[in-house]
């Protein structure tokens, strides 16, 4: 198949720039309207060495010709968007451009899709859900309860897709975190090792989510896919080898984080603790102590039984690919 990765040099595109090295078979576009950073590139080299794929064309995705010139020209069967508008406290006051990057954006991709009968993966968010309270872990059929810009532009890119009538994966995560980039592991593995003490929210809870775990689902959605479509089954090898006429039978909504349950004080405690920052002394507190112009979901645990039995992927528990990101970033 031919993928395109919109998004390409952020966290999960990076991890999906990971996987590709380890794929045979699938042809990759990269884009994204950043170039990479030296940063990153060393990072992707480290990692996978000089053979992964660095290279990025530009593509502005609130472009929907630009979009539909890319995927006539590179005969693109999937795309995985990786894109968006992620800064929470700063959609408050850019609604306009959080609805063009999390709404309008994967809309023209979804028609673009549409047109040519391929596949949208899109990346979506537990902050779709926070303004009703609950302790079970979400479920997809569960209605979405934005309480900032951010969630909502996000549920409007969500929206968007299903009324496009394309065949779509829909995947919310939560508390993403890689060896890429600006997020919180790195952020607290920094604050760790310089201050001396740290106080940290104990009332959000949910799901650390490791952005290389979540693409190599992807990488199984996109399997599947494939062999939907008269590919070779990556699994068994058995998928017919005409390309089907029926629609995608797994589109919808899924959940995808890594398994278990934590606070943002747990996560840290545990991030120092494996990155042998023992001297900082860690402290919980309340939200209310760090005022922000949007209110987060105070537990957004999400459910994820759905994709486990629609597509058998295997979910590590939190901290296990945590600790082989520490040991990345600190060596």
């Amino acid at each position: 198949m031919n993928i395109l990765i919109t998004g390409a040099n952020g966290q999960l595109g990076n991890e999906m720039r990971l996987l590709s090295s380890r794929q045979d078979g699938n042809r990759f576009l990269f884009t994204d309207v950043n170039d990479a950073s030296e940063e990153s590139v060393a990072m992707l080299r480290k990692l996978a060495g000089e053979g992964v794929d660095i290279s990025t064309r530009k593509l502005d995705i609130t472009d929907p010709e630009a979009i539909r010139a890319v995927v006539r020209e590179e005969r693109i069967d999937a795309i995985v968007n990786c894109a968006a508008y992620t800064n929470v406290d700063a959609a408050e006051d850019n609604d306009e451009l959080a609805e063009l990057l999390n709404a309008k954006a994967p809309e023209n991709l979804a028609l673009a899709m549409k047109e040519t009968g391929g596949l949208l993966v899109h990346i979506s968010t537990d902050y779709v859900f926070g303004g009703d309270p609950y302790n079970t872990p979400c479920r997809e059929d569960q209605t979405g309860t934005p309480t900032g810009v951010y969630g909502l532009t996000k549920l409007h890119g969500e929206q968007a897709i299903h009324a496009s009538g394309c065949q779509y994966v829909i995947l919310r995560t939560a508390w993403l975190y890689s060896e890429f980039g600006k997020n919180f592991v790195r952020t607290m593995l920094r604050l760790t090792a310089e201050k001396p003490s740290l106080k940290v929210v104990f009332d959000q809870v949910g799901t650390p989510t490791y952005a290389g775990d979540l693409a190599e689902a992807i990488g199984v959605i996109l399997a599947d896919y494939e062999c939907h479509t008269g590919g070779t089954c990556q699994a068994d090898g058995a998928c017919h080898s005409e390309r089907s006429e029926e629609s995608y039978p797994r589109t919808g909504i899924y959940h995808y984080s890594n398994e278990g349950v934590c606070s943002w004080y747990d996560f840290t405690k545990a991030i120092a603790a494996l990155a042998g920052h023992v001297a900082c002394d860690i402290q919980p507190c309340h939200s209310d102590e760090f005022p922000s112009k949007v209110k987060r979901p105070a537990y957004s645990v999400l459910d994820k039984t759905k994709i486990k039995e629609a597509f058998c992927v295997q979910v590590p528990y939190w901290l296990e690919p945590l600790k082989t990101v520490i040991n990345y970033l600190t060596q």
